[in-house]
């Protein structure tokens, strides 16, 4: 069963937003302050930087292949199995980690106010995300767009109110522990920027994706990155060194010194707003991973199993929940070097998927968004981020060796020999060695996931094309020898003898020449009888010489059908025309790998269909 497609661009937007606006702002500053001293706002600028570097690569790469599981599905596709399913499991515990951290977040905020056993209230918290996520992803997305619009707005009216509280003196001295300080404090708070992850997660349910993805996904980063350094910014003109250092509610506590109590309460309010919608944005993202394993076989199918009714993984989502509710037992520290440390590792093999699915040069991996300054941006990224966990200390390296080794456990010994997924990192080991070691499986999943993500309807062209007869010529012949080789494939299929056929093929070129440029030629005759219409799509490297003007001709569509086929006929002939008029089209022509690859050039070709 299909996920269906809900989410606009201000729900793309406001789910990213929602995750990164949180327990990153609304509880990491104090303590992120304690590492680097008013320099932390540095820290969120360079982790927002090397954030980029990986948003980047995952906007192109779920532009490319929009599917559930977001970046575990690029990495799999890419780097084969076994790294994918330790991908997709520690990006799922990260994600999970980073809800339980954010429902910490929230009984912090409700402790100011209240002496209840904040334990179950975050237990219940925790399920009433669950069960908000189990109904609905456009339910889900609507409370998103509501929650994160209200917080936008709270917070622009705190940093303009609080400009007016600020001392100069809390910015002396800038930096408290040198530039390590600075770079260790980015290490941690870059589980701040974790919610980029999460709309690459549900792409397959956004709306045209292609281009609302990448746009929601850059939109955040932008608005967001500018958000934190302003709020951060205020918070430590606001309140004096020792206090900021040991609050786990800085802007409430902040909004308190500067506005009183009434600030403290509403800042108090939309921090358990900004949080809440990070929590439902985590439930939302983390689910989608098992769901991606389980379609894969690298997991048992039941984590794959989506609800009848509300078209959501109830299983994954429930699941997701269960380690929510047991990671709130483990101290805040851990859970937040753990998931940062993890969601580097994630980025890193972003960088690493954009560079092997572009270097593999697939014929079918085409990306409504590129990246720019490939593959700079991606190599910059990859080594910031190494850079960025020896920073965070030897417990997060632990923790992520764990949980690397737990999911090469589960590959080999469950998924290994049940997954078949093809992988580009094989393509492009044959690309280096020119050996055969890849087969069509992993063009034809790109081509599918084209159709989904375009809408592409197949019409009686496509169908056509799909049974066609394709020749690739390698060897050079004349025009007259190759309408041979067409006659001769062509003869049974229309029910006519070959010499027929010939003699209708050379009579027409005779009458005029068929080539409409030096590349390119389209012979098409009428034939007798009734409802006979096909196409031959060729090929020839060499090229072919149909005349003085084109003496190269490589691509070669032959159009031959009878008269009461004369409507089809010229539909067909425009069809060919719109594809043929992509500037990338001799490219991915001459670059086709195969008959396969030739006949994927022409249904991808953009055009209007019937």
């Amino acid at each position: 069963m299909k996920l269906t497609k809900e989410l606009s661009l201000l729900g793309v937007f406001s789910i990213t937003a929602g995750a990164m606006i949180s327990s990153g702002l609304f509880i990491l500053p104090g303590l992120a302050y304690n590492m680097a001293g008013p320099a932390v706002i540095l820290s969120y600028l360079l982790a927002g930087l090397l954030a980029t570097t990986g948003m980047l690569s995952q906007a192109e790469l779920a532009s490319a292949m929009p599917k559930a599981g977001g970046a575990y599905f690029f990495v799999n596709r890419s780097m084969g199995p076994a790294v994918g399913t330790v991908y997709g499991l520690i990006t799922f515990l990260a994600l999970a980690l980073k809800s339980a951290f954010q429902l910490v977040g929230i009984v912090t905020i409700l402790g100011l106010f209240f002496s209840t056993n904040m334990n179950i209230v975050a237990v219940a918290l925790a399920l009433l995300f669950v069960g908000v996520n189990l109904l609905g992803t456009k339910k889900t997305g609507r409370l998103q767009v509501v929650l994160v619009l209200s917080i936008l707005v709270a917070l622009v009216v705190y940093v303009a109110l609080g400009q007016n509280a600020i001392e100069a003196k809390h910015f002396d001295p800038l930096v408290f522990n040198g530039v390590e300080g600075i770079f260790a404090a980015a290490g941690f708070v870059f589980v701040s920027y974790g919610g980029l992850l999460k709309v690459a997660s549900v792409s397959e349910e956004v709306k045209d994706p292609g281009r609302t993805v990448p746009l929601g996904m850059i939109l955040a980063l932008i608005v967001i990155g500018l958000f934190y350094v302003a709020v951060i910014f205020v918070t430590i003109g606001i309140m004096d060194g020792p206090t900021l250092a040991t609050s786990l509610s800085p802007i409430s506590d902040a909004a308190f010194a500067a506005l009183g109590m009434p600030g403290k309460i509403a800042l108090s309010i939309v921090g358990l707003m900004a949080i809440s919608s990070a929590a439902n944005a985590a439930v939302l993202g983390a689910s989608r991973y098992p769901l991606a394993l389980a379609r894969d076989k690298l997991i048992p199918s039941v984590f794959g199993r989506i609800n009848r009714r509300y078209k959501t993984p109830h299983v994954a989502i429930l699941v997701t929940g269960i380690i929510m509710i047991v990671s709130l037992f483990l101290d805040v520290k851990v859970i937040v070097k753990a998931a940062s440390s993890v969601l580097i590792l994630t980025y890193i093999f972003s960088c690493l998927a954009l560079i092997i699915m572009r270097e593999s040069r697939l014929q079918n991996y085409r990306p409504s968004f590129v990246s720019p300054l490939y593959p700079w941006i991606q190599i910059v990224g990859i080594m910031g981020f190494i850079f960025l966990l020896y920073q965070i200390g030897p417990e997060a390296l632990a923790v992520s060796a764990m949980l690397i080794m737990g999911g090469l456990f589960v590959y080999f010994f469950y998924g290994r020999e049940r997954s078949e997924s093809q992988y580009a990192l094989l393509h492009l080991i044959e690309r280096i060695t020119a050996r055969e070691l890849a087969d069509q499986r992993l063009e034809e999943e790109l081509k599918e996931i084209i159709r989904e993500r375009d809408e592409i309807v197949a019409d009686r062209f496509d169908q056509i094309i799909e049974n066609a007869v394709v020749l690739d010529v390698e060897e050079c012949v004349g025009v007259d020898d190759f309408f041979r080789l067409v006659a001769d494939r062509l003869t049974d299929r229309l029910h006519m003898t070959c010499d027929d056929l010939m003699d209708s093929l050379l009579a027409r070129e005779e009458d005029s020449s068929t080539a409409l440029t030096p590349s390119l030629a389209i012979p098409h005759v009428i034939i007798d009888g009734e409802h006979n219409f096909d196409i031959l799509l060729a090929r020839s490297r060499p090229g072919v010489h149909f005349s003085k003007d084109a003496s190269h001709v490589h691509a070669m569509f032959f159009l031959i059908g009878t008269r009461d086929e004369r409507n089809f006929h010229l539909q067909a002939l425009s069809s060919i025309a719109q594809i043929v008029m992509d500037p990338d089209f001799e490219q991915r022509w001459m670059a086709a790998k195969n008959e396969s690859g030739l006949r994927d050039v022409v249904l991808l070709g953009q055009r209007r269909r019937s």
